[in-house]
């Protein structure tokens, strides 16, 4: 947060401590300075003054359950620490993200709904690593999506009306094999078209009578 930023700020919401709502309806009491490392919370202080107290308490969006959000503020409480070297930031992640793929994809979507960029590029990285040389069922697999289509049409790009990171993630991954598939199909005709029979009729009839040879 800029001193721009502090400097617009309402006295009220200038408190050690911000209101937060989360999707189960809870409501908790979270350091300023951590909550603000997230923008989406940010925003929420600083142009709508929420936050300020347990009645006027910041709705977290729906993506952002207890446990995840749990998880964005030990984030948020050691990078917004100053002073940390770049090999201690980097080895914290490489823990932090050492969890099963449903609870990354989780906190990836949750991440994203608090416009939290660092996490998001995390997750999204750790994710990428684990579909890594997949094939189209493999990858749907992990995310548990339904497996009753062809090759082509598992992957056609994937409704995105909740701009969920996770199929951004599917999506670009697609679009890369749905490349390679077009390429294996281009060598695939190219092999036929170098191996056409360009033997005539003539030819077939005189092997069939014995008079030559067909090959």
């Amino acid at each position: 947060m800029s001193e721009g930023d502090l400097a617009v700020m309402k006295p009220e919401t200038m408190k050690s401590y911000i209101w937060l709502q989360t999707a189960d309806g809870s409501i908790q009491q979270v350091e300023q300075e951590v909550a603000m490392f997230c923008p989406m919370i940010c925003q929420e202080v600083i142009q709508k003054g929420v936050g300020s107290s347990k009645n006027h308490a910041i709705s977290l969006p729906q993506r952002v359950n207890p446990a995840m959000f749990s998880l964005i503020l030990d984030y948020c409480r050691f990078h917004q620490l100053p002073g940390r070297s770049n090999k201690e930031r980097k080895t914290y992640d490489e823990r932090f993200i050492r969890m099963d793929t449903k609870r990354l994809c989780e906190l990836t979507s949750a991440a994203d709904s608090l416009q939290l960029k660092p996490l998001v590029d995390l997750t999204s990285r750790a994710l990428a690593r684990i579909i890594e040389g997949k094939n189209p069922e493999e990858i749907r697999e992990i995310f548990h999506l339904p497996d009753d289509l062809t090759e082509e049409e598992k992957l056609e790009p994937l409704k995105n009306s909740m701009d969920d990171p996770r199929i951004r993630l599917l999506n670009r991954l697609y679009a890369k094999k749905r490349k390679e598939l077009k390429e294996r199909e281009r060598l695939k005709n190219v092999e036929v078209e170098e191996h056409v029979d360009e033997r005539s009729v003539d030819d077939l009839l005189s092997f069939i009578n014995g008079r030559g040879t067909f090959l």
